[in-house]
């Protein structure tokens, strides 16, 4: 019987091998330059089977690549995404000369926003933090325009409704300290929707200053700089996933 969970498409079959992203694979393939089982191939949906087709980019038959996982402090101003169209500073900047393995981002922190990001080269691993079945949690400091009063509090607590009418959950939320005109929160997600705090905020009137992750799981940014990251090493990884 086959181990399914060794067949894949040809691009992503790249992908978990850690040699590039699927897009980058699909770009190979159709270019000509990759070859199962000794033949080159252009059909980005055929699948192959990791355990035993032979798959060559360039000549060069690819192995799986040494796992890599890494904590970095994202900073402002810089979008998470390896090639943006519009020529904006990405998050790559900072493994520029650093970093020579193919690694991507696990989710996603909008440009504004900064703190832990997670990269990779583990698909599963990947996949496993982003599953919204697992609930792992993302906690998040947040800088708004406004104080905040129990009445506010208790509605975030009960779910925000967007202009769209989608119910925006938190885990947990509570005040951590409040300036003369402005606060900041602790908010804790165990599910992440797109701009997920942003939208919350933006349905009630309220203008986020800053947002800042802080944690995944029970890893913690730490004293980590800014621009600056680390390698993970197994109990960082355990420290994740640890309920």
């Amino acid at each position: 019987m086959k181990n399914l969970s060794n067949i894949h498409s040809l691009p992503r079959a790249i992908s978990k091998l850690g040699y590039c992203s699927r897009s980058q694979a699909v770009e190979l393939i159709t270019s000509g330059r990759v070859k199962v089982n000794s033949k080159i191939c252009r059909e980005p949906h055929r699948r192959v089977d990791l355990s035993k087709d032979k798959i060559e980019i360039d000549n060069q038959v690819i192995q799986p690549a040494e796992k890599i996982y890494i904590a970095l402090n994202k900073p402002r101003g810089l979008v998470t995404t390896l090639n943006d169209e519009k020529n904006r500073e990405t998050v790559y900047k900072c493994f520029k000369n650093k970093i020579h393995s193919y690694i991507f981002p696990v989710g996603r922190l909008d440009k504004a926003s900064e703190g832990l990001l997670l990269f990779t080269n583990d698909t599963d691993f990947a996949e496993k933090i982003l599953n919204p079945e697992n609930h792992i949690e993302k906690t998040y400091h947040v800088q708004i325009n406004k104080k905040l009063d129990d009445t506010i509090i208790d509605l975030i607590r009960k779910g925000v409704k967007d202009k769209d009418g989608e119910i925006l959950p938190v885990k947990s939320i509570k005040i951590l300290r409040i300036g003369q005109k402005n606060c900041w929160v602790e908010i804790v997600l165990d599910e992440g929707k797109n701009r997920h705090i942003r939208r919350i905020f933006e349905s009630l009137g309220i203008k986020v200053l800053r947002l800042i992750r802080i944690a995944i799981g029970n890893l913690e940014l730490g004293d980590l700089k800014k621009g600056e990251f680390r390698f993970l090493n197994e109990n960082d990884l355990k420290r994740i996933f640890a309920r």
